[in-house]
């Protein structure tokens, strides 16, 4: 009633167009299978304000009965097992496998082995990661590779996580990994732009956060806080212009420290502040002296 009432299109069919219309709909209403009720009983020892809810009635529970029981996520001693086995298997590629404090596989592997190794769990019965959650980078400078490139990775069917490490510098490409995951290639843009990792085999490899001309990686140790340049509306142009960073603070040095411990070692101090510091300073010194 409802198609016909409101559709402007059905008032310019035939008594018999209509008809053909309504009458499957009205043969899948009428059907047995879709009007017995159906069981939405979970377990004996359900708690019963769950069932007499409103959101129950329209809710099909359904329970697997083989579900490997696990006493603690994420099973340790299998994640354990599963990264020597990996180890054992590409022995050409994988160089380290360790557990983390937060209970998580790691793989730590030779650059040449991105691919093989992705690919491996990727496919392999016993690990099936089929996504990949984010691809990320650290960056040591005090390192010989001073990237760390990360691959986190997620499988749906064991629910597991791992993680998988391998590491470049700043002229050595590493292999792209779109053609085993297709989300592989927003997060190796993102990298490229922030860290500049070179990926060799990406489709598209272009920067995906900085603006059109940016100069430089943001995320490197060596980047500047503050940038080369800044932007404003200029109304005489009346566009956006580009120029160089002005820091309009007393204190520009930044160092590996904390800043408001250096802060006073580039200010003169007030000679009020030098007396009393040298008053104090005697006044400790004689009873030192009398004790």
């Amino acid at each position: 009633h409802y198609y016909i009432t409101n559709n402007l299109r059905c008032k310019m069919m035939s008594g018999s167009t209509l008809r053909s219309l309504v009458r499957p709909v009205v043969g899948l209403l009428s059907r047995p299978s879709l009007s017995r009720p159906v069981s939405r009983v979970l377990s004996s020892d359900a708690p019963n304000d769950f069932y007499k809810s409103h959101k129950a009635r329209d809710v099909i529970l359904r329970r697997e009965d083989d579900v490997a029981e696990c006493s603690s996520y994420p099973d340790v001693d299998r994640l354990e097992k599963f990264g020597q086995y990996v180890a054992s298997i590409l022995p050409k590629y994988v160089q380290d496998v360790r557990m983390t404090c937060l209970n998580e596989l790691e793989i730590l592997i030779h650059p040449e082995g991105v691919v093989p190794v992705m690919g491996m769990l990727r496919d392999h019965t016993n690990a099936q990661f089929k996504a990949l959650m984010d691809v990320t980078a650290v960056d040591v400078p005090s390192r010989p590779y001073r990237f760390e490139l990360v691959y986190c990775l997620l499988s749906h069917h064991y629910n597991s996580r791992c993680i998988v490490k391998t590491y470049t510098d700043e002229l050595t490409p590493v292999d792209s990994v779109t053609a085993l995951y297709k989300s592989a290639d927003f997060g190796e843009r993102e990298v490229w732009d922030m860290f500049g990792i070179f990926f060799s085999g990406h489709p598209d490899l272009r920067r995906i956060l900085t603006d059109y001309g940016f100069e430089g990686h943001p995320f490197r140790k060596d980047f500047p806080l503050t940038g080369y340049t800044e932007v404003r509306y200029d109304n005489e142009v009346g566009r956006v212009v580009y120029e160089p960073v002005e820091v309009a603070q007393e204190f520009r040095k930044f160092e590996m420290e904390t800043p408001w411990e250096l802060f006073p070692n580039y200010r003169e101090v007030p000679e009020h502040l030098l007396e009393a510091a040298a008053e104090k300073a005697a006044e400790e010194a004689g009873n030192d002296e009398k004790k």
